[in-house]
């Protein structure tokens, strides 16, 4: 699978670097966890205001570039699923629903896969708000969202940078591919 979406270079990652050099701390996430299955989705919703979650995808849910559900991962979705809804879960990924995903093939196949909306957006993580503010009708402004993945450059600093609530996860899986 890896032949098949080769990805290109994140710019806007590497044009963060310069927010992160001056203010480190948008890469400390407000929560850190082993997997998405230690997360309280409940006490996110009933506590802190969030009204939907937003997960990275490979290493976060999947294994890298698999479209299927990682079991250590399952629990966790299943409870972000029961606290919020199906319309208030979506993946932010740096793969599927980009530019690099032709025809957005990959991002239908994990929707049909694991039965949640991936984000259809052009820039790249830290990139990428407007759509995901456009995808989550409930949500009025980005404190009321929370960002879940494995990456700290992408996914903590995205998160943090527009005011999300972020949660950090140790990669599902360990190898060459991450």
């Amino acid at each position: 699978k890896i032949d098949k979406m080769v990805q290109s270079v994140n710019v806007k990652a590497l044009l963060s670097l310069t927010s992160v050099v001056r203010r480190p701390y948008l890469m400390a996430p407000h929560v850190a966890v082993p997997s998405v299955s230690d997360v309280n989705y409940q006490a996110l919703r009933d506590h802190c205001n969030i009204r939907a979650v937003i997960f990275d995808k490979d290493n976060t849910l999947t294994a890298p570039y698999e479209n299927s559900l990682h079991p250590k991962a399952r629990t966790g979705l299943q409870s972000a699923l029961d606290a919020f809804g199906t319309d208030n879960v979506a993946i932010l990924s740096n793969s599927a629903g980009t530019d690099d995903d032709p025809g957005y093939e990959d991002a239908d196949t994990i929707e049909d896969s694991l039965g949640i909306a991936v984000i259809r957006h052009h820039e790249k993580k830290p990139g990428g708000l407007r759509e995901v503010l456009d995808h989550f009708e409930n949500v009025e402004e980005p404190s009321q969202l929370c960002m879940v993945g494995d990456r700290l450059l992408t996914d903590v600093v995205f998160g943090n940078l527009h005011g999300m609530l972020t949660v950090h996860t140790l990669p599902l899986c360990e190898g060459q591919e991450n």
